[in-house]
């Protein structure tokens, strides 16, 4: 794989409830890693914990904001959204629990996989929350270290 030569930055503004928009900016960070010739496990990688997090901030808050950033050795990304915060972060981290809105089941949304796949996805996960809202930030690193 070539290093990349430069780093990238994508910022999205994501909108509480717009579930006709979500998806959006996980396509865009797709096709710009493809653009990227990066392998299509680590595009695929990306893009999974780019789309849960991105849907949290739809199903879950009062609106958000994501930054992406794309270096020669890795991806970041930080989900900010404004509220209300998790109330049980260590049963949001189980697979299947859910606090997800009956609007958001009847769509499909809600299967409790969210944190959970963005963590199995990522090789850095750190979340922040509280009152006032929530912070994931997560990183995908393009090139390993032998034995990592």
């Amino acid at each position: 794989m070539e290093r990349l030569a430069a780093s990238y930055r994508l910022d999205y503004d994501v909108r509480a409830r717009d579930y006709v928009s979500g998806g959006e900016v996980s396509s865009a960070l797709r096709a710009i890693l493809k653009q990227l010739s990066l392998p299509p496990d680590l595009v695929r990688r990306c893009c999974v914990a780019c789309y849960e997090a991105e849907m949290n901030i739809i199903i879950h808050s009062f609106g958000g904001h994501m930054s992406i950033e794309i270096f020669p050795d890795r991806l970041e990304m930080i989900a900010q959204d404004s509220g209300p915060g998790i109330e049980d972060l260590q049963k949001a981290m189980q697979e299947g629990y859910s606090t997800a809105s009956e609007e958001a089941r009847e769509m499909g949304f809600g299967a409790g996989m969210g944190l959970p796949n963005i963590k199995a996805n990522t090789d850095y996960f750190d979340i922040q929350t509280g009152k006032e809202g929530t912070t994931l930030t997560m990183k995908v690193l393009f090139l390993k270290k032998e034995g990592e």
